[in-house]
């Protein structure tokens, strides 16, 4: 009888005190039971430690206090205008505003990034609501644009979720050929875009395969811009790779919140992983998720200590940059679905170059 009343004394102390104890405990367990799991690519674990507070609960069931949740405070939208001055307005803001007016509207930006028109791309959002990128000239002017959310606005009706074929009913035929100085670079006519020249601009309408070519996004660039980067692909360096690899995590994060879908949460230790895939890459000419050594993505992350119960892996190449990689992506439905997938919590981004400085991008998904 005794013992029996020891038992009982100890139940009920262990519950009431788990507040400090059962997530040290359930962790520690957890690390101990992970590093003697064989993993494998086709196979998660999950090691489950909360029967034991299921337990402790159904023989001392108590009132317990309900858990305040975190609310995501919805940003208003923002009434848009019919542009004065030029064809179009991401957010009423149009070329040649000041940045003083900018941020006199929208605030500071959450990050600056190096783009590569030798420019930065200030990023503004509200909990990427509302997201938008600008480029200034050293005088502070605004000659870069861009957004994937329904901020466009344009004289001639066109608007996000308008279709591709009323665009160029508007616009004209779009250009399949950009000129620089005496070279002239041939656009990829497969992909879901169209390139506008305009009488101070080059705007670029990207078009959802998968919601009837709609415009899906708009990156407009001062015509002189444009025409300062003589090459297709910009002068790599590691300003340059840093701002595609938080970019595309920008522009990435503004999609999901487009479609009702939580953040992922920058992750650094999964970038490296991603970094060194993109790397060797472009070193060894190759473009696969499994690398020349025959190592999957699970292999390389498992290879980094990276403990995961679910994981994926997005590859673009060649792209202009960090906007037409995930462009690109959105319109590939294995790449789409990642982007989009409700059970990833994280994700780490790795961009390196090849010889003729194509971009190589890696994205890598997971939740522990």
């Amino acid at each position: 009888m005794r013992r029996l009343l020891v038992c009982v004394v100890i139940v009920i102390i262990a519950y009431s005190t788990r507040e400090f104890w059962f997530e040290p405990t359930k962790k520690a367990l957890a690390s101990s039971v992970d590093s003697i799991q064989e993993w494998s690519g086709d196979t998660t674990f999950d090691f489950s430690f909360e029967f034991v507070d299921d337990f402790l609960r159904a023989v001392l069931p108590v009132e317990e206090q309900a858990e305040e949740e975190a609310v995501a405070v919805e940003a208003p939208a923002p009434d848009l205008v019919t542009p004065e001055d030029t064809f179009f307005s991401v957010h009423n803001i149009e070329l040649g505003d000041t940045k003083q007016e900018v941020e006199e509207e929208v605030g500071e930006p959450k990050r600056v990034t190096v783009n590569e028109y030798g420019l930065e791309w200030y990023a503004y959002h509200s909990d990427y609501q509302n997201f938008f990128m600008v480029s200034y000239n050293e005088n502070d002017l605004v000659k870069g644009l861009y957004t994937n959310q329904d901020l466009l606005a344009s004289e001639s009706g066109i608007t996000y979720g308008t279709p591709q074929q009323v665009v160029r009913e508007q616009l004209g035929e779009p250009i399949d050929v950009l000129r620089k100085g005496l070279f002239s670079y041939k656009l990829n006519e497969e992909e879901a875009y169209d390139l506008f020249e305009l009488e101070d601009s080059y705007v670029t309408m990207f078009y959802d395969e998968h919601q009837d070519l709609t415009v899906t996004g708009i990156q407009i660039m001062d015509h002189d811009v444009e025409q300062d980067k003589r090459s297709l692909y910009a002068d790599q360096d590691e300003a340059l790779r840093d701002g595609f690899e938080y970019q595309l995590f920008d522009v990435m994060n503004a999609e999901r919140v487009a479609h009702d879908l939580p953040i992922l949460v920058w992750a650094e230790d999964v970038r490296y992983t991603a970094r060194k895939h993109s790397a060797d890459m472009a070193e060894k000419r190759y473009f696969d998720h499994t690398n020349l050594e025959g190592k999957s993505p699970y292999d390389r992350m498992q290879e980094d200590g990276i403990r995961f119960r679910t994981a994926g892996e997005n590859l673009a190449m060649g792209q202009f940059s960090s906007i037409y990689a995930h462009e690109g992506l959105m319109n590939s439905l294995g790449h789409r679905e990642a982007i989009l997938n409700a059970q990833f919590e994280n994700v780490g981004i790795g961009v390196a170059f090849g010889e003729e400085g194509q971009p190589f991008f890696t994205e890598k998904f997971y939740t522990r």
